[in-house]
């Protein structure tokens, strides 16, 4: 009877000092404050998987691109979807900045992120609403990041100065956030 409770007790401590172990520490975390239509959320650390400038996208060509390599520019990612209305409306403003800037210093992505079942009607989104420029597809880590504190509305845009920073995020698209995104926006092309 004694040597089973001492065999029962033994396997417990056993289990208990192998099964229960630290959690891993995260691999990275943001430099910069996050905000969003200017107001600051959350902490000033949010976690992420990777270095920012080695987050990518799929582009709907097939080739992978990442923020790093549009260093030197300013860059801003749409994250939005075909059925979003909000997107319908700040997609045709998104192509007037690029177009006022110019594509050697403004660079435009749009990142679909509307799922699987939403991916068979981008082509005739694009022809109706005339976009030209590069479309593609988040990877998670990118996605999880732009997102962090936010339920996932979309469209959410992030605006990079040329070094690759993070200058603010937007959820939503209506008068007031049209007018924080230009001066965002004209921020980041002006930075050096």
């Amino acid at each position: 009877m004694q040597l089973g409770r001492l065999i029962l007790i033994l396997l417990s401590i056993t289990l208990l000092t192998t099964s229960c172990k630290r959690s891993a520490p995260p691999v990275a975390v943001a430099e910069n404050p996050s905000s969003v239509n200017g107001v600051q959320i959350g902490s000033s650390t949010l976690p992420r998987a990777k270095a920012l400038e080695d987050m990518s996208w799929t582009k709907l060509d097939g080739f992978e691109q990442k923020l790093r390599d549009l260093r030197g520019k300013a860059v801003i990612l749409d994250f939005w979807a075909t059925y979003c209305k909000p997107c319908l409306e700040e997609i045709p403003h998104l192509m007037e900045l690029e177009k006022k800037y110019g594509k050697e210093n403004l660079v435009l992505v749009g990142l679909h992120v509307g799922g699987d079942e939403d991916r068979p009607k981008i082509p005739e989104f694009v022809e109706r609403l005339g976009i030209g420029y590069t479309l593609g597809v988040p990877e998670l880590a990118l996605q999880e990041f732009v997102f962090a504190g936010t339920k996932g509305e979309i469209p959410q845009t992030a605006v990079f100065d040329r070094r690759g920073n993070m200058v603010a995020k937007f959820i939503g698209f209506d008068p007031e956030t049209k007018s924080k995104l230009d001066e965002a926006v004209s921020t980041a092309v002006q930075s050096k």
